[in-house]
Order: C-alpha cells, then structure tokens, then sequence
C-alpha cells in the first residue's frame, strides 16, 4: 500500500472533454452538447487543466459533427477562462492525422495551436522513434507551448524481453536527454491499459530518478481491462507527479477511470487530487443532461479483460466498433481481436496508440476478411517497411517482403518526415480551385484531411469549408433526423439468377442476421427473369461487398465502358479503409445509380451493368 509521511498533491488532467469522448464515440459529439459541462469543470469545480483538442477531437468535428476545430477550440477556451491550461494531443510524425506528414505542416500544425489557445502539447510516438520525437517536438517548443513527451507504453501479447520493459521505456527518456531536446514534461503514455503495474511502478522510479526535478512526470492509462487505478497508484508511488481522469458517463471502460475513484483510492495515504472531488455528481449530471440523445455503446462503455492480449486503445475501441456496426459486419469483431497477437508480433511491436492502434486494427480486419497477409494495409506496410520510424523489433521479413510486394513501396530505413509528401501545397491549391479563402486555418483543415488516392471532392476539410460536411452522429434511433419522404419509388434492378443477401430483424433490443436467397421466378411467371436490354440482354446489379453502409469514395467507369468479370468498376470506404468494387460478370456500363460520396447500403445497386443475351 502507498504512503507518505509528506502530503503530496497529486495534479490531474481532466479528460472528459477530448478523450472522454474519444473513446466513448470516437470523438463525434457537438460542442453544445458538452460546453455547459466544462463550464462547470473550470468555474465551480477547481479544474484548472483540461485536454481539449488533438487526437480524433481535431479531425472528428469536421469529419463527422460539421464543427470547425479551431473554432470549438476557441469555444472552450471562452468557457473556462484565462487562466485554466488546455491541452493537445498530438503523434509525432502524423500530428493530429493518421498519415506521415512533412515538417512544415506539423510547423504550421504547432503555430494554429498555440493561435487557438493551446498551453500544453502532449506529443508521442507510437514507435518510441527518439529522432521523430525530436524533431517533431521542436516546432511545439518554438511556438511557445508547454512541452509534454511521452514514451509509449503497453503490455505485450506475446512474451520478449527486450521490449515494453521498465528498461526499455527508461533507455527512451535517457536518449531524450542525450538529445538536448526542451521538454516541460514527460508522459507514461499507456492507451491501451494493459501495463502491468509492477512495470509502472519500476518505469516510473527509474524515470524519476533521471529527470531533473523540475520536470514534472505525467501519468496516461485507459480503464478498459480495469487495472488503470492500480497502475496510477503504482506510478504515483513510484513519483509521479500527475494523472489523467475524467467523469462518468465519459470515465471508465474505455475512457480514464472516474476521479471518485482515484480519489478514494488515495484515502489516508497522504496523497491527493487537486480539485474539489465533491462536484463530480454535478458534472455528472450535467453530462448525461448534454447528452441525452447520445447512444452509449455498451462496449466502449463496460470494462474487458481480454484487452489484455489485445492491446487496444480506448479511444480506438469505440470508432472501431461503430465502424463495424456501419458496415454490417460486428459478427467478425472477436476474430479480429484473436487475430491481434499475430499482428502485433509480425508488425515489430510497436505501441499499440494511433496511429499504430489502427494500423493493427485494419490488419487483423483483412486478415479476417481476406486471409493472412492477402490485403495489406496502407498504414501497417509502410511501417513494417520503415516510413514511420524504426520498429522496436525487426518486423517478420515475408510480412515485409509481402507489404513491398504489395505496396509497390522498398523497405526504407531514413527519415519519415523527408519520405512524408508535402500535404500544404495540394491543399493550398485545391482552396484556390474552389475559390476558398486559403487562411493558415483553412489550409491546415485541408491539409489534415488529406489522404493519397483519395479524391478532393470528398476531403472533410472542402466539405466542411463548402458547406457540405457530412454528419454522422451516435444518437438513439429515436433521436436520429427523419429522412426526408422519397420524390420517387426505385426501382429495383431485375434478377438474373439467384440473388443471396442478408436481412437483419431486431426484436426487443436483440438483433439477428438472417441470410435470404431470392429466386426469380419460373419461365411464364409474372416477372421477367431478367431486365430486357435495348441490345435484347439482360442486366446484372453490382453492390457494394458489404451488408451494412459505407461510403462510395471511387467510381472508375462510365455508361458505356466495357467491363471484365472481376474488374474493379468501384471502391467504397469502410473501417477508415478503401474495398474494391468488383464486376461480377463482363457487361457494359448501362447505368451509375450512385453519386460519388453518397452512403451505400447493403442491397443498393452503385451501378448495372448490361449483358448480352446470347
């Protein structure tokens, strides 16, 4: 049991409002929702430091919530005052996206934080990369914000010994200070929760003892396997100086455990938390008020002890989860998760925090849905292959060998920041096109969004800009917009052959997935067996390959063209990830049902395709 003869004011980071809702919605809830409840945190509460920004609450706003970030930013600061701090989050290379970026973009990254009232930057690496952190870490120091660095913590599915142990993590913050870089201070950052605590606390003592003392030592962990308090307690004895928490209904599971229970973790131990723990109840309720239309997901919401050996972040769980839901195809999510172990191993163990987390993720998703190694991941191959940093162990060399294959990408050992294309110039331009005022705000929401392949009609920072953001919110069913009445009745395409689809039916709260064949009628019945073409052929739908929504990001024929069996006419996003379209017959293009952007669901034709009838 902790204890200490000298009261110690433990400081904490209040996480409610930026990986609280992370983690319980994947970052997709509206700012009026909340504010009230911050508010609250800072005028009545003592909460002087708040996480607010970075992560998925920078992109998720105006990806999903049609939200400028900056201006919820802004928002924030207005409703806690002048003097709370308020904090980023930001992934070394990436910044706050999920691809490499170059160093001017994380520089003017940097610069529109600090504009829109940043005090703190949290900055990691998902590789424990020294060098990435460095050098990403220089802008944050440069445009006068406080410097918080973390190493990079998780507990490892598999056994080793030379990585993700206590030495390991102190060997990072010992090349740190070798590096000269400026740093406030230092975060143990662990985002899936599964570090032993007897590791947190041997971490925490050797970090401690190779700090200088005015360098303040942080502590990050998630709920989700329920041993994030035994792991603050672990640390704080050890000689941390602060943890993160937040407050239920966006505390525990997934999120940071709840200050009450920290609080009566660290009864007459000497140690407690600097705020006044007896307005939780209020805060409390001034969230569930907030969001009462929000749909709690039992799973980002309920504790699972197989997170274990699966190292998975909270604030990657939720979207994950959603994502599958979307798609139709949660039946799959515990083959995925079994499939984690062998991701993680092949990979080079790295920590699982965005972007590793879902480059994991996404891996073990298509090692589900294509077998072992046939899909690889944009995200996981270029790190297996180097251009994200070094991977702490080697990577398995055929997973290497498969990703460059693949990829069409060699293996690179140099610097991701140089290998990083330029994000700024394309997203200057495309502001200019659309006749956008190209402001160091606007640019950077463009540049954000960004991803290589995609097409810019469909980058979230134009939609937002254009007007045209699209909303994707968890609300109940009963709290979702009404669609507006159809003007006119599909309709359906005519049957070929057999049709095999899935129906899914929920009764009292449970659903269940039925799988239907449809069999057009006999010869002389009262439907056609198949749609008469003007050429005397018949004509075959092609849908998306999944049973719920996704989004069609690519149409790559027209009426008219000739198609091959198995050619890919289309591609539709799901899981953060572009699928192939496939024809399922030759044909010709007789008709494109779907625009470029629309959602997609199971059953809807993206476009038919003519055949001949010989």
């Amino acid at each position: 049991m902790i204890f200490t003869d000298n009261p110690k004011k433990i400081r904490v980071m209040f996480t409610a409002f930026r990986d609280g809702l992370q983690s319980a919605f994947g970052g997709k809830v509206r700012l009026e929702d909340i504010l009230p409840a911050m508010e609250f945190s800072a005028q009545r509460a003592g909460i002087r430091h708040f996480e607010f920004g970075g992560g998925a609450r920078f992109q998720a706003p105006y990806f999903y919530v049609g939200e400028n970030p900056f201006e919820c930013q802004d928002k924030m600061r207005e409703a806690v005052g002048p003097d709370s701090e308020l904090q980023i989050l930001t992934r070394s290379v990436s910044g706050v996206t999920l691809t490499t970026q170059a160093l001017p973009a994380l520089t003017l990254q940097a610069q529109m934080m600090a504009k829109h009232n940043t005090t703190w930057d949290r900055n990691f690496d998902f590789m424990n990369d020294v060098d990435n952190l460095v050098k990403t870490g220089q802008p944050i120091v440069d445009a006068g914000m406080h410097h918080q660095v973390c190493v990079s913590m998780m507990g490892l599915p598999f056994a080793d010994e030379k990585v993700h142990t206590p030495e390991f993590y102190i060997d990072v913050v010992r090349k740190l200070l070798k590096s000269g870089l400026h740093f406030d201070s230092l975060c143990m950052k662990d985002a899936s929760g599964t570090t032993d605590p007897l590791t947190v606390y041997k971490t925490a003592k050797g970090i401690r003892e190779i700090l200088p003392p005015e360098v303040l030592l942080w502590q990050h962990s998630h709920d989700t396997a329920s041993i994030a308090v035994s792991q603050y307690m672990a640390g704080i004895e050890g000689g941390v100086d602060g943890v993160d928490l937040s407050v239920r209904p966006l505390a525990s599971g997934t999120v940071q455990p709840d200050v009450r229970s920290m609080a009566h973790g660290l009864k007459g131990t000497g140690y407690s938390l600097d705020l006044d723990v007896s307005r939780m109840n209020e805060i409390e309720n001034l969230l569930l008020d907030g969001m009462h239309d929000y749909y709690f997901n039992p799973v980002t919401t309920t504790a699972d002890a197989r997170v274990v050996g699966f190292p998975m972040p909270g604030g990657a769980i939720g979207p994950n989860v959603h994502m599958m839901k979307e798609a139709g195809i949660l039946n799959k999510y515990d083959q995925v998760l079994a499939e984690f172990p062998v991701v993680v191993q092949a990979g080079g163990a790295w920590t699982s925090v965005t972007p590793g987390s879902q480059q994991y993720w996404l891996q073990a998703f298509n090692n589900v849905l294509h077998g072992r190694w046939k899909k690889m991941d944009q995200g996981y191959g270029k790190s297996v292959l180097g251009y994200f940093g070094k991977t702490p162990l080697p990577s398995d060399p055929h997973v290497v060998k498969m990703a460059s294959e693949q990829l069409q990408l060699p293996p690179f050992d140099g610097d991701p920041l140089e290998a990083a294309p330029d994000s700024l110039a394309p997203a200057r331009q495309a502001l200019h096109e659309r006749g956008l005022e190209p402001s160091d705000e606007n640019v950077f929401l463009v540049a954000a969004a960004i991803i290589p392949g995609k097409n810019m009609e469909l980058n979230e920072g134009i939609r937002l800009l254009t007007g045209k953001p699209k909303i994707v919110l968890p609300l109940k069913e009963e709290s979702q917009p009404k669609a507006k009445p159809a003007t006119a009745a599909a309709v359906p395409a005519a049957l070929t052959g057999p049709v095999t689809t899935t129906c899914r039916v929920n009764e009292g709260g449970t659903t269940r997935t039925f799988e239907i064949t449809i069999e057009p009628p006999a010869g002389g019945g009262a439907a056609p067996a198949a749609a008469p073409t003007a050429t005397g052929g018949s004509s075959t739908p092609v849908f998306s390959p999944f049973e719920g929504k996704t989004e069609l990001v690519e149409i790559n024929v027209k009426v008219g063209d000739t198609v091959s069996e198995g050619q890919v006419v289309a591609a539709v996003e799901a899981m953060k990830a572009k699928h192939d379209v496939k024809a399922p017959c030759a044909g010709t293009v007789a008709t494109v049902e779907a625009e470029l952007g629309a959602d997609i669901e199971a059953g809807q034709p993206i476009l038919t395709l003519a055949t001949n009838g010989g």
